[in-house]
This record gives C-alpha cells, structure tokens and sequence, in this order.
C-alpha cells in the first residue's frame, strides 16, 4: 500500500540507516539492534500505517454515509413541515408552533454552511441580471488630508452667471 518515497511511513533518513545496516552493516549485531531488529520495526511501523489508512477510509466512508441520512432526513422533515403547515391552519396554537420551525434549505449542511458546489451552481444558473451595471464610486477621501473643506469648495471651478446665457424660447 505504500511506496518507498512518497507514502512511506518511515522518514528518509531512518530509511538511510535502514539501507546502511542492510548493506554496510549487515554482520554487524549491537547489543538489541541489528539489521532485522529494524527491519521488523519498520515493518511493524508499515503496518500501523497500513492501519491507519484502512481506518481513515472507513471513517470518511461512515461520514459520508452519515451526510446521506441527514440529507434524508431533512428531505422528509421538510415534507412533514409543509403537510403539518397545511393541516395545522385551522389551529392557530400548532401553527404557530409549526411557524416557529425552520429547516435548512436543500443542499445546505449545518456544519458547514452552505454547501460549495451548490453555492457555485447557483451562481452559474441564475439569470443574469438586466440593465446597466451600478455605478462605482471612487475610493478616494471627501477632503486632502490637511485641508480644511472651505479649501475644498474654493478648489472646485464655479460657474458664473456670465457663462450662462439664456436661450430664447420658440414660440
């Protein structure tokens, strides 16, 4: 289940030790450590490993699993919740219990909010929106910095009666 580099359990450098007993060091035996001393931990490190992968799989197998019934679960409470809604308006004291109710939307999980592949096709469905985009509004601030606003005022042209000339209206 696992190749020598990349899902290797054991680090690079226990393994360049592991190659140094196994060649180099082969016939020599330490006091408790040897060549097969290390081999079989290693072996028993593989193991484990193998282990936990076996188990992690089961465990996203069982928490898919686990979303499935949710979302069954909340296919039909939301069915119940609109049957009860609708037999409940003639008693305004189970209606209103029944109002008080609210159920997450369809692919929306508590968890974790809304669901990313929902959230993108829904962006990518919806209708694009008519008419002109709205207008941005520049960034910059209302006044310069160090500037009181009568300078502000004083800086913009004006416009004088002189430039405005009436038109004579056609009757």
């Amino acid at each position: 289940m696992f190749d020598a580099t990349e899902n290797d359990p054991i680090s690079p450098a226990m393994r360049a030790l592991l190659e140094v007993f196994s060649t180099e060091l082969s016939e020599v035996k330490f006091p408790d450590v040897d060549t097969e001393v290390l081999e079989e931990g290693a072996s028993r490190v593989r193991e484990q490993a193998e282990a936990v992968a076996r188990a992690q799989a089961a465990l996203e197998a069982a928490r898919q699993a686990l979303a499935d019934s949710q979302d069954a679960l909340l296919q039909k409470g939301q069915r119940a919740l609109a049957y009860a809604r609708v037999f409940s308006e003639e008693d305004a004291e189970l209606s209103a219990k029944l109002e008080a109710i609210s159920l997450p939307k369809r692919g929306v999980r508590v968890e974790t909010g809304v669901a990313p592949e929902a959230s993108a096709q829904n962006e990518e469905n919806s209708p694009r929106r008519r008419g002109r985009p709205p207008k941005t509004r520049p960034s910059a601030p209302l006044f310069n910095e160090g500037s009181a606003p009568e300078a502000a005022v004083a800086a913009e042209p004006s416009v004088s009666a002189a430039a405005v000339t009436p038109r004579p209206v056609a009757a």
